[in-house]
Order: structure tokens, then sequence, then C-alpha cells
């Protein structure tokens, strides 16, 4: 994965490698003393509010699919610290940023069709409720008549 090369997500919806920016950052978790000394996590920056390779429609999903990993400029904001060298960070943000892509570019699900209980359906409901009524009803105080 060249740094430099568009992610192609689906058609008509890339990343260009202009609107992405990395900056390299002291990572926590595995690597021991070297995690003091080296800048091996990823910071990776995704100005989705002006990106040039997302349809509108995409573009929305995106911000709201981030969360709170989205600025209120539009920035989506990535951190890798997964693993302990920095290539694999970056590879591992550029992932997780198209795979954030491809599920707001997914086509929305189809409109839910309104449906009706049948006749009989409701008939039995009906009839069920009446007797647990009744024997409810049989629970309570028993009257002197």
């Amino acid at each position: 994965m060249n740094p430099d090369d568009p992610i192609q997500i689906a058609d008509g919806v890339v990343i260009h490698a202009d609107d992405l920016a990395e900056t390299f950052i002291r990572a926590s978790g595995p690597g021991g003393q070297n995690v003091n000394k080296v800048a091996s996590a990823v910071q990776l920056r995704f100005d989705a509010a002006n990106a040039r390779g997302l349809p509108e429609r995409v573009r929305e999903r995106v911000l709201a699919l981030a969360g709170q990993r989205a600025t209120k400029n539009g920035v989506v904001v990535i951190e890798a610290d997964r693993f302990r060298t920095q290539e694999r960070n970056r590879i591992d943000a550029r992932q997780r940023l198209a795979a954030l892509v491809a599920k707001a570019a997914e086509p929305p699900p189809p409109p839910r069709k309104k449906t009706r209980p049948s006749k009989g359906a409701v008939e039995r409901r009906l009839k069920s409720k009446a007797g647990r009524s009744t024997v409810k009803r049989l629970r309570g105080r028993v009257s002197d008549d």
C-alpha cells in the first residue's frame, strides 16, 4: 500500500492522498522501552468535509459514523497504535479509514413495508387475553354469596 496512491472504496468513492495528513506520535501499548523513544503511533487526519472523492451522501454518512472521531471542521482523526512499527500502524490506520468510508458508501436499506396482523391472529390474541383475564379474576377473593 503506497501512501501516495488513492484508496479506491467503491464506484465514485475515492480517498485521495492529498486529503490525508499523517503525524507520528509516541504510542502506549506494546513495545517495551522502545515506546518511550520512538514515535510509532500514527494519527491519520482525513478532511472529509472537503474531500473531492466523496459524493455528498457518503460525506454526510462518514461524519455521522465517525462520531467523536470527527472534529467540528469535518476532519476525521484515526489513531493507530496497535503495532510496534510505524509502517504497520500506518497501514492499520488507512485500513480503518477505508472500512469507515466503505460502510458509509453502502446503499441505504430498503424502506420498511408496513404489515398488519391477520384477522385470525387478532382473534387468537383477544381470546388468549380474555382467558388470562378470567384466570386472574378467579384468583381474587371469594365472596360469601
